[in-house]
């Protein structure tokens, strides 16, 4: 996150509004498709943004975007550098389980879990025993739910505690982070919704470390999944890989608001819908715009620089 410290920190809201949109839309698409729903991307930007349902999919599957994008709105609003939350913890049990209530009360109210009891509701705890999960990830019997609970949620407030005060390197962040997210998947506290209300509580301890929120893709789900298992059983590598190279992805897109058009910056934090990443790093190795290779073979540039290319180019057109 070096690029971000390097700018001050992440983008105030209110001032780079398009682009934590932009970040937004892309979670709570990918996150319900992790899930199954069926929602295209600009289903999902219709009904956040103008509250209207397009296409022809079930009640369901438009309830389901609403509630985890409220869900993950609030999330996002806790991304300011005044750490104005009401606590000093990462996360705490009431925001477990406001985030589990809002993400799933709609779907809940058209569609709600055959198997649930009055006692189940989002915002509740399960009541029900869960078989182990496919790799042998075993959820804990119910009545020890609160109790593994609040030893999560004081190990993700010691984590966050290690890396703010530099005990835990920022390198080790994601590995941590994983094994976090892996920790939270097993306890399994709610009859449904927790792979959704996992990904939140991720963004939400991301977010308040000044780290960016996470998209995990719905193309990386197999991928994703396997790596929770194995994260579960030990070895948390794979999905250290997975949210490490989702937060550069969302700190590239967010650089943009944050450098100075002189700045060198990564060129896929230049790419945007007039000119590609394919097409900045071909004109980045013909020398048709001015880059330079980082320590690590990163090309980089400013935006002044895409400005003068894109110019030329079309001069030249």
């Amino acid at each position: 996150m070096d690029e971000l410290t390097q700018h001050g920190g992440l983008p105030p809201l209110d001032q780079a509004r398009h682009l934590w949109d932009g970040l937004w839309h892309m979670d709570v698409h990918h996150s319900t498709a992790i899930e199954g729903n069926t929602l295209v991307l600009r289903e999902v930007e219709v009904l956040l943004d103008q509250g209207r349902a397009v296409g022809a999919k079930e009640l369901k599957e438009y309830m389901e975007v609403l509630g985890y994008g409220k869900a993950s709105a609030w999330v996002y609003g806790q991304a300011t550098p005044a750490r104005d939350w009401p606590h000093d913890q990462s996360v705490t049990l009431t925001e477990n389980r406001e985030l589990h209530q809002v993400a799933m009360g709609h779907v809940w109210d058209v569609a709600p879990q055959p198997a649930a009891t009055a006692r189940e509701t989002p915002g509740s705890f399960r009541q029900h025993e869960i078989a182990a999960f496919p790799g042998a990830m075993q959820p804990p019997t119910y009545p020890l739910v609160p109790a593994e609970l609040d030893a999560w949620i004081a190990d993700a407030g010691q984590l966050g505690n290690d890396l703010r005060s530099g005990k835990l390197a920022a390198p080790e962040g994601p590995v941590e982070l994983a094994r976090l997210h892996a920790g939270f998947e097993r306890i399994h506290p709610f009859l449904d919704g927790n792979g959704r209300t996992g990904r939140l509580l991720l963004n939400l301890i991301l977010v308040r470390l000044g780290w960016p929120p996470v998209v995990i893709l719905k193309t990386q789900r197999r991928r994703y999944l396997a790596a929770l298992i194995r994260a579960d059983g030990g070895d948390p590598g794979q999905l250290a890989e997975i949210v490490a190279r989702a937060a550069i992805a969302s700190m590239n897109a967010l650089l943009p608001s944050l450098a100075d058009v002189r700045d060198l910056v990564p060129l896929s934090a230049l790419a945007d819908q007039t000119v590609s990443l394919a097409a900045l790093r071909q004109a980045a190795i013909r020398g048709r715009l001015a880059a330079t290779l980082d320590s690590r073979g990163r090309w980089r540039s400013t935006r002044q620089a895409v400005h003068d290319y894109q110019h030329h180019k079309y001069r030249r057109a």
